[in-house]
């Protein structure tokens, strides 16, 4: 798929980066197929406007997520505990930028995220940001080592109404740390990001059909390729979506 935006005006990252950086939000996903993808980009507010850099509006990332030997992080997202974290870092591909990033649940479930610029010849080592990550996490003693990466392809959405922002996410694809990779096929994966209400995205995904699901890019790709960890917040997602 590709993801058709010419009909929406372009906002430049630093124009989005001032008005809706939103690294404390709130998240909403969403995994939709294709053409509802594509239907739901044909009914945005005309108003909506559409990240553009050096004339290109979808880019590639690659994600690269650390955990423990016994994958506290994973653990803490699949049974819901509180002071649930994530470190990874993030390599925009068609930039070559990288940063290290430390996500934390905030105040009533929402995401805070801190990040840092990194070395993207580091983009699989933390140990050269980990006074980063122990700052942030309260300097717990534990090991960190890569467990998972991600590559796809992301467009983001800007509207003025209440800078809030969409991203659709496609060509997913997972690899752990052994090798196996999965990728989820025919799927966009939705997620708006708002400081706190409602979006006009939202609403108008909830107009579509389309309702929030749980998703975590990592802890839903490791179960997925660890059949034996626990999967029950996205069993059921998993099954719809991944061939079988």
């Amino acid at each position: 798929m590709t993801v058709t935006t010419a009909h929406l005006d372009p906002v430049s990252l630093a124009e989005l980066t001032e008005r809706a950086e939103l690294q404390t939000r709130t998240d909403r996903k969403y995994v939709l197929s294709l053409d509802a993808a594509g239907d739901l980009l044909s009914r945005l507010d005309p108003a909506t406007r559409v990240l553009e850099i050096d004339g290109e509006r979808t880019f590639r990332y690659r994600s690269v997520y650390f955990d423990t030997p016994d994958l506290v992080s994973f653990r803490l997202t699949a049974y819901r505990r509180r002071r649930r974290f994530k470190v990874r870092t993030r390599t925009y591909l068609d930039s070559a930028l990288c940063w290290l990033e430390v996500k934390t649940e905030g105040y009533r479930g929402g995401t805070v995220k801190d990040r840092l610029p990194y070395d993207s010849g580091h983009h699989d080592d933390v140990e050269p940001g980990r006074w980063f990550v122990d700052d942030i996490l309260g300097g717990a003693p534990f090991v960190l080592r890569p467990t998972l990466s991600t590559h796809y392809r992301r467009t983001t959405f800007h509207h003025p109404a209440d800078d809030s922002r969409m991203t659709v996410d496609i060509g997913l694809t997972w690899t752990d740390a052994d090798g196996r990779e999965l990728s989820l096929p025919g799927v966009a994966i939705v997620e708006t990001k708002t400081a706190s209400s409602v979006s006009p995205n939202d609403r108008l995904l909830w107009a579509c059909g389309h309702r929030p699901v749980s998703i975590s890019k990592y802890a839903t790709g490791l179960a997925a390729l660890r059949p034996g960890l626990p999967d029950v917040p996205w069993r059921r997602l998993l099954r719809r979506h991944l061939p079988r």
